[in-house]
């Protein structure tokens, strides 16, 4: 266990064995319901502990035999041509996957550039990851509100809940699913009115910690640095709403 002199981190998402990590309810309701194959979205303000929560939840999903992948959109950029962003995105798909040495991905990209960027990656989800790979993916898209201002945004979202979708017609899509997160709402997701809202999947909403939630794990940071260790954690929690990082 780390000391009390650096036992808190401030800022960044912790990493999995990191002692100060708090479990609410929100990991169980995520953790089961990608486990039931549904597709989530955690949507919340920033410093409420999305990263995290994602860490946790493919550390245990991977112990479980899924297959997890991360892709943190800011890493592909936001000036870019729809081009290259969609060949970004599967390029960190290979990556997350572990695929990089057995798929080369200009090749196969290439190849494909008779049918648009979204197509393209929607054939390469069908016929590369789902045939590659057996177990269910689980693909985690973080920072989405870093998309909300690309033209073609509402084709991506559109695009996820396409796959979904699928899953009557085609049984391969059944192991895949998707859990975004970031600093937007529902409605940012496809805003254009003629088209149809995205309207799948679970919202896990997360809250402030609580005294019970916090204190077995919070608490040892604050011995021999002050007299009362579970009344100043309940201040804290109290004077920050629950989040005192």
């Amino acid at each position: 266990m780390l000391s009390t002199t650096n036992y808190y981190k401030v800022g960044g998402s912790l990493k999995y064995t990191h002692p100060t990590y708090v479990k609410r309810e929100s990991d169980c309701l995520l953790i089961d319901a990608l486990r039931n194959r549904d597709f989530c979205y955690v949507l919340n303000s920033r410093q409420m502990g999305k990263s995290s929560l994602r860490v946790r939840a493919m550390k245990q999903l991977e112990r479980e035999g899924l297959k997890c992948a991360s892709i943190d959109v800011t890493k592909i950029g936001s000036h870019v041509t729809q081009d290259t962003w969609y060949e970004g995105f599967a390029s960190e798909l290979l990556r997350g996957f572990r695929l990089r040495e057995k798929v080369k991905l200009n090749d196969w990209w290439q190849e494909h550039s008779a049918v648009t960027p979204v197509q393209r990656l929607g054939a390469f989800i069908e016929d590369v990851l789902l045939v590659e790979l057996s177990q269910t993916l689980v693909i985690f898209v973080d920072e989405i509100d870093s998309m909300i201002k690309l033209e073609f945004k509402d084709d991506f979202f559109a695009f996820i809940r396409a796959c979904y979708n699928q899953r009557v017609d085609n049984q391969d899509y059944e192991r895949l699913t998707f859990c975004l997160l970031g600093v937007a709402t529902v409605s940012d997701l496809i805003q254009d009115r003629e088209r149809t809202p995205f309207n799948i999947g679970t919202s896990i909403e997360l809250t402030g910690f609580s005294l019970d939630e916090a204190k077995e794990v919070l608490t040892p940071g604050l011995k021999n640095r002050v007299y009362n260790p579970e009344k100043v954690l309940t201040e804290v929690l109290e004077w920050t709403g629950g989040q005192p990082f």
